[in-house]
């Protein structure tokens, strides 16, 4: 359905994207996981054809789009990471003119536009202004506008950033119903528990490139018999016990790779057991005292943190 061969995307020196190839099956839903910075939204806008890559193709049905970016536009519906909305018309009328945009008109376009208000949880509010609405039900209204021209590929860029409880469980109940009934998705966030929930193929990018993907079982198999070691300390005198204790453990296992999140030291080993018993015994000769340690089996935050040593939300640039 899409096949993205070999993208790379610069800036004058700085490569954005680094030769990012995949393709993705009809019907698949596919999560693209990365922290902030890591490239998706350049990416989403070079598939959807807004942003000429620098090399490489993407391909949809059997369509390239720097060449045929109307026609493989067609069969596109984006979900931008900002709102695009007119905030001074009702829900209805924004639905209204996107559908318009789209080429719908008359009984076909006033029956989707009643069932998308259906489909995102606002038929009792689409006379409202969407200035008035919360940030969750104007991202509602904003994945209604994508779904009017029932796209055979729906791409959502962080649709769930910065909103309420409620309005982002709709939004994935919503990209789940719209998956079961054939539509492929393309889902790009930093929330690693929305592409596990959302996506049966994970692309895990980092720093413009793409470091693995696969389904849920096979990233977690790249971790092999590593498993996550954690290390709670109670640290009263700021960072210095932490400090300590990096500073022991890397003396006593050198080869080990640490992780520190506030009090807490992550690291991974093959015989978490054997580990945890030495560490316990070393931390406890030190006078530091340990508030928890447990054995955390993989999963895919292990894995992200195994691939690029850092947190996923750690990422700010």
């Amino acid at each position: 359905m899409l096949k993205v061969q070999e993208i790379k995307k610069n800036y004058g020196n700085k490569h954005v994207l680094k030769g990012v190839h995949f393709h993705i099956k009809e019907g698949e839903s596919f999560g693209l996981l990365g922290p902030n910075g890591a490239g998706k939204s350049t990416l989403i806008g070079i598939m959807t054809g807004l942003l000429p890559a620098t090399s490489g193709t993407v391909t949809i049905g059997d369509m390239d789009i720097s060449k045929k970016r109307k026609q493989a536009q067609q069969l596109l519906g984006i979900v931008p990471q900002e709102i695009a909305l007119y905030l001074n018309l009702t829900a209805k009328e924004n639905l209204y003119f996107w559908g318009k945009m789209y080429g719908l008109k008359g009984k076909e376009l006033k029956r989707r536009v009643q069932e998308t208000l259906e489909l995102i949880g606002l038929a009792d509010r689409a006379r409202d202004q969407v200035k008035v609405f919360s940030g969750g039900m104007k991202r509602r209204v904003n994945i209604g506008c994508a779904l009017l021209h029932r796209p055979k590929i729906l791409m959502m860029d962080e649709p769930t950033v910065g909103i309420d409880p409620q309005s982002r469980h709709h939004i994935l109940e919503t990209v789940k119903k719209l998956n079961s009934e054939g539509m492929t998705i393309i889902y790009t966030s930093h929330y690693m528990e929305e592409v596990e929930y959302l996506c049966e193929t994970i692309a895990i990018m980092d720093q413009g490139s793409l470091l693995a993907i696969g389904n849920q079982h096979e990233l977690r198999e790249l971790v092999g018999q590593e498993t996550e070691v954690i290390l709670t300390i109670k640290s009263e005198n700021g960072q210095n016990e932490i400090n300590k204790v990096c500073g022991y453990i890397h003396e006593l296992h050198p080869t080990k790779e640490l992780v520190v999140k506030g009090n807490k030291i992550k690291l991974f080993d093959p015989n978490p057991q054997e580990l945890l018993s030495r560490l316990i015994r070393e931390v406890t000769a030190l006078n530091v005292q340990m508030v928890s340690a447990e054995i955390v089996e993989p999963n895919l935050e292990n894995v992200f943190l195994y691939l690029t040593g850092k947190q996923l939300r750690d990422e700010t640039v």
